[in-house]
């Protein structure tokens, strides 16, 4: 299966709780840490909700 890069680019200051915990559900702690998960329609579904913070690579 395909595996995407998740990036968080922008501050979660100010942001709502739930799109903290997609955040951190999702492993990003720190500005510009990246992690890889497979490409599931529920980590899709993760990315679309928080599309505005992060920048995604598919491989």
């Amino acid at each position: 299966m395909a595996k995407i890069k998740i990036t968080l680019t922008k501050s979660l200051i100010g942001k709502a709780e739930t799109q903290r915990k997609t955040i951190a559900s999702l492993g990003l702690k720190k500005m510009h840490q990246t992690v890889e998960h497979e490409n599931t329609p529920q980590i899709k579904g993760q990315v679309e909700k928080i599309n505005h913070l992060v920048t995604v690579e598919e491989n």
